[in-house]
């Protein structure tokens, strides 16, 4: 199996910086901010979200891979490879096709494997489907 290199940071949110909205990007992000709002790969878009422990999302996130060593209060949706640190914090739901996690890294919601393909999101709730 080959070892996972994540693409060469195009997008940094500094320290201190607020960014309230949606963010959509490729190639690779690094967050030392918070960003309030959805954080989504362009379409069609291989991309790697890197969130340091000084970073925050606050809303969801749908990338192909992530490395999360900060908070997220919100679903992920990974469909490649997600690594979590020890001081990550989900508070939501997490999918994802691979994943690693360090001791003391936490997820409060559900752990949910899927087979790499995004899911199509617009319907959440039994009611809808129906």
């Amino acid at each position: 199996m080959k070892k996972f290199r994540a693409p060469k940071v195009s997008t940094i949110v500094g320290q201190g910086t607020v960014l309230n909205g949606d963010l959509v990007f490729r190639g690779g992000l690094h967050l030392d901010g918070t960003v309030k709002g959805d954080i989504a790969a362009e379409d069609g878009e291989e991309v790697t979200l890197t969130v340091s422990e000084k970073g925050e999302v606050i809303g969801d996130v749908r990338v192909t891979h992530m490395i999360l060593n900060g908070s997220v209060v919100g679903d992920v949706y990974v469909t490649g490879r997600v690594e979590l640190a020890p001081q990550a914090r989900v508070t939501g739901s997490l999918y994802y096709n691979l994943l690693e996690m360090a001791m003391g890294a936490e997820v409060n919601g559900q752990l949910i494997h899927t087979d790499g393909e995004p899911k199509k999101l617009e319907y959440t709730s039994d009611e809808a489907k129906s």
